[in-house]
């Protein structure tokens, strides 16, 4: 990642740069103050501290707890009470770091001549003291026992300068995990636009092996807070999937159903006969074709007369479809199969209904983002990847979104998190402008 830390720094802070990283995202730190150098002192303090803009306070104590809060507004010493929507305390237990955002509608800061607070509830360095002291209020709702072990005396407090890098990546995107949280509440919280559907159904539609099934698997996985195999999935020659399958994702193992519908399609394969038909994606799309339906390659479903005659309800149609692309394939791809996606393109658009591509497999197309995912935005040959896909078809090239699914890995990463909630985030809002436009009977 993009996380470089200047100046004397601290040996723990250093090691905790992955935390931090997912934090702040692409920044760099400059270290302004340290109190075991320059002293326990406020007015060492804000000589050091003040109008340098975004600043991040790490403390230390003797129970190894690393915690601190972040600023984006300037430490100052007018007496004034400071709003910044910004601001978090952090805390490092273990793998994950602990963070609380400033409660809505309440001050971050009280400036003044005293050493740093935060919301005039944790107080560092308290009367030029190594003590971190607390207080009643209601701007941070946080435990102090969980927050730091309820040990008061500090062995190091440190401020450090935080600057954006200036690599300016083709798309932007926060890498932090507040960036995480507030997706998947963005998930949990959506509403269709029509009453009528309680839940958005998105189709997968793409070739074999291209990850369809690992998509489901890899948001389900995100929600559920571990690593799951729900859909089978692998890098089989042929299909894995045979049915047609409607995924619901729930919030959490006693969660409820989240309001959208993941549906898995058998493979396509650029032979006829062979993977899923033309035939089949139009009954799908409209909503005929029940969960657990297996494909027949050769017969296409044929819905009985009573379910033919009668349009499926919009509730039961298909609101976004979205092609698998495996990216280190995009370039492999052959001229039968590439006619058969246009086809299926042709059919799609005909119906109104929108269309994107998932983008997966990126670590495999490059070594780089194999190595850190963070740089998919800075790197060249995946955004000549997206382009070309785009080109191939024909989708705009801001509805390609490139992914990594979890195939191999036992445990969550953030990176990968926020690039697959991002591209769900994308389905959800194309799937309300469908809604939005068509006509509820």
């Amino acid at each position: 990642f993009q996380f470089q830390i200047k100046g004397l720094v601290s040996v723990k802070v250093s090691l905790q740069s992955k935390q931090l990283h997912d934090l702040l995202g692409n920044v760099e730190l400059s270290l302004l103050y340290k109190a075991s150098v320059h002293g326990y002192k406020a007015s060492a303090f804000h000589k050091r501290c003040d109008r340098e803009g975004p600043t991040l306070l790490v403390a230390y104590n003797h129970s190894d707890y690393i915690f601190g809060g972040y600023t984006s507004v300037d430490y100052t010493r007018n007496e004034q009470y400071i709003t910044d929507e910004e601001a978090f305390l952090f805390s490092f237990q273990g793998k994950f770091p602990v963070y609380i955002k400033v409660n809505s509608g309440h001050y971050a800061r009280y400036g003044n001549a005293g050493m740093p607070n935060f919301g005039q509830q944790l107080y560092f360095c308290k009367n030029n003291q190594p003590v971190v002291y607390i207080r009643g209020g209601k701007s941070f709702s946080f435990n102090a026992e969980r927050f730091y072990g309820n040990d008061t005396v500090l062995t190091e407090c440190e401020v450090y300068k935080v600057k954006q890098s200036k690599s300016k990546p083709w798309r932007n995107i926060r890498w932090t995990s507040i960036r995480r949280d507030e997706l998947m509440q963005m998930m949990r919280d959506h509403k269709p636009l029509v009453t009528s559907v309680s839940r958005v159904r998105i189709l997968m539609i793409g070739p074999v092996g291209a990850g369809k099934s690992s998509f489901f698997n890899s948001i389900n996985s995100i929600f559920a807070g571990h690593v799951t195999n729900k859909a089978m999935s692998g890098s089989a020659g042929t299909s894995l999937t045979t049915q047609f399958r409607t995924y619901p994702v729930k919030d959490g193992r006693e969660g409820k159903p989240l309001p959208f519908v993941l549906c898995d399609t058998m493979g396509l394969e650029e032979q006829s006969g062979a993977g899923l038909d033309i035939e089949d994606i139009s009954s799908i799309l409209q909503g005929h074709v029940p969960d657990r339906y297996k494909f027949n390659p050769m017969v296409p479903f044929q819905p009985d007369e009573y379910k033919a005659s009668r349009p499926a309800s919009l509730q039961e149609k298909i609101h976004c479809v979205v092609y698998v692309i495996d990216a280190s394939k995009i370039s492999l791809m052959s001229d039968k199969l590439e006619e058969k996606l246009a086809v299926i393109h042709r059919e799609i658009s005909s119906l109104g209904i929108p269309q994107m591509v998932l983008m997966t497999k990126v670590d495999e197309a490059c070594p780089y983002v194999e190595k850190d995912l963070y740089i998919i935005y800075l790197n060249s040959y995946i955004k000549s990847k997206v382009q070309e896909v785009s080109s191939r078809l024909g989708v705009p090239v801001s509805c390609v979104l490139p992914v990594k699914n979890y195939s191999q890995e036992l445990e969550l990463e953030l990176n990968c998190d926020i690039l697959l909630l991002a591209a769900l985030q994308q389905m959800l809002r194309l799937a309300d402008d469908y809604l939005d436009d068509v006509d509820v009977i």
